[in-house]
């Protein structure tokens, strides 16, 4: 086992420590946990476009205010879906982070055809890997609570809406990843920062989650 990939194994396991605590405390705590991860965001997307247009430039400014309230959404959806029931943000959460476990273990398992340009690090089979990997935990949940006596989750929907549902977050979560690697692109850097040991920049490990909030909270608003 390389010493990389226990920094990012070490990491990991801490994240989802403090992810866990501020989950559950309550939702001051989590709004909390949410702020910060979106400061920390901001900060680092606002590096990389200040490495991508070194001069004062109205596209610069541009981006960075649309970031800006970006990241206010993000924090609102992340928040609201916190009120609307900690069951639902445990299962967006769980679809997001599946959905980039996927990505990471079938891309560099199997390899193959580059997905895009953009990122040469994703490949087609990646991309089939995330959808793969998003539908587990619903799936799981599904199965708790249609086929056992526990109603955990309260899933009532048909099976093709709640796989549909898992599907699209995981799409808006690869989006979102591959969008910040466009612009780690055109930074000519390998990651947002260096501030979590074996993963890079925050921004790097919650890249998808924060594409995948915002547009779960309107899935939930609109169709469950």
């Amino acid at each position: 086992m390389t010493k990389n990939l226990l920094k990012r194994i070490s990491t990991s396991i801490a994240l989802s420590i403090i992810l866990l605590i501020c989950l559950f405390l309550n939702k001051y705590s989590w709004l909390i946990l949410v702020i910060i991860a979106s400061v920390i965001s901001f900060v680092e997307f606002n590096n990389l476009i200040n490495k991508i247009w070194k001069k004062k430039e109205f596209s610069k400014y541009f981006i960075n205010i649309i970031s800006f309230f970006y990241f206010l959404l993000f924090t609102y959806s992340a928040y609201f879906i916190y009120e609307i029931g900690v069951k639902d943000t445990i299962i967006i959460l769980l679809i997001c982070i599946f959905s980039d476990i996927g990505g990471y273990v079938v891309g560099k398992t199997i390899g193959g055809k580059k997905l895009t340009k953009i990122s040469p690090n994703k490949t087609i089979s990646g991309t089939i890997g995330s959808f793969l990997f998003s539908l587990i935990p619903i799936s799981v949940f599904f199965i708790i609570d249609n086929y056992t006596s526990n109603n955990l989750f309260n899933i009532d929907k048909p099976l093709i809406e709640v796989l549909l549902f898992s599907l699209s977050i995981s799409l808006f979560c690869q989006l979102g990843d591959l969008l910040i690697s466009y612009f780690k692109r055109m930074a000519k850097v390998k990651d947002t920062g260096s501030i979590l040991p074996g993963h890079g920049g925050f921004l790097d490990r919650i890249d998808g989650i924060i594409f995948g909030i915002p547009f779960g909270l309107l899935l939930l608003i609109l169709f469950f």
